[in-house]
């Protein structure tokens, strides 16, 4: 497995990443492997970029602007910019020799922005998403009761009110800005460490550029080029409900595999490597019918 770093421009704003090359080398197939909503890419996907690459494509990981190494707004999470993003890490993919077809796999609210950005570039031929949120509100919404909900709104009026002014939001700890449900909550504290990470927070800002983002919206433009939505029956991170209104809205070929008893973070080796072997045997399914090789 050989990497080198990638360096590459949306809209102007520098981003950073890895491109890996297969382990038999050659012109392959490339994979774009889009982080989720933490920005902490460097914990789940080193595992996937391993494999991906030894079942021989290139991968390209990056982190999203305002994350890693990548410039823009710390940890600010717009989707409709990690859209660019994903747009740029295909058109720098598509200008190596040693490249052939582009496919994303997009994780958690990674999975949601890569779904606008394989709808409207037809370049990717293909996009798995693993627990991706289809509508932002919603998502956002199930992670809170009905009061909490409405007084997170007037934090948000104030919010909104303070950056007009100053230019300046308040920021929270992950956990407060975007709850973990019951069943992934430990696996904050054992794998995800978002406070070591970030100790200055995220932007509640965040929350409302997700509710304005619906990729469910966009979904059934990928067709006719393959659809496969991964999900955890017992995800309460992103709701189950979430991939059965993408399915609904996607056109053909589509699939949703629902792996049963699982929540959001099993599927990811750090977590639960038996799960997570299972994920990537129909990620390997999936690619291998789509892309040539």
């Amino acid at each position: 497995m050989t990497s080198q770093a990638a360096t590459f421009y949306a809209n102007g704003i520098r981003l950073v990443g890895t491109f890996t090359s297969a382990t038999s080398g050659g012109v392959k197939p490339a994979i774009i492997c889009v982080h989720g909503y933490t920005g902490r890419k460097e914990t789940y996907m080193p595992s996937f970029v391993r494999d991906l690459t030894a079942a021989g494509y290139h991968t390209l990981d990056f982190y999203h602007r305002g994350f890693g190494d990548s410039d823009g707004t710390p940890r600010r999470v717009d989707p409709e910019e990690q859209v660019r993003d994903i747009l740029a890490a295909r058109v720098w993919l598509s200008a190596r020799d040693d490249v052939g077809q582009v496919a994303v796999m997009g994780l958690s609210h990674g999975g949601g922005a890569s779904i606008k950005a394989t709808a409207v570039d037809p370049e990717i031929v293909a996009l798995a998403t693993v627990g991706a949120p289809g509508n932002g509100e919603r998502w956002h919404r199930s992670k809170r009761t009905s009061e909490e909900w409405d007084i997170f709104q007037l934090d948000l009026a104030v919010d909104r009110v303070a950056r007009a002014l100053t230019g300046e939001g308040r920021t929270l700890p992950y956990q407060e800005m975007s709850p973990p449900g019951p069943a992934e909550r430990e696996a904050f504290k054992t794998m995800y460490k978002t406070e070591d990470a970030y100790p200055d927070g995220y932007p509640i800002e965040n929350v409302e550029l997700a509710c304005g983002f619906n990729a469910e919206d966009w979904v059934g433009q990928i067709s006719p080029r393959p659809l496969l939505l991964i999900h955890g029956e017992k995800d309460t991170m992103v709701r189950h409900v979430e991939a059965e209104n993408l399915l609904a809205r996607a056109g053909e070929p589509k699939e949703l595999y629902t792996i049963p008893d699982i929540n959001h973070a099993e599927v990811y080796e750090p977590r639960n490597p038996t799960v997570y072997a299972g994920v990537m045997e129909k990620l390997m399914e999936f690619y291998n019918g789509a892309l040539c090789q």
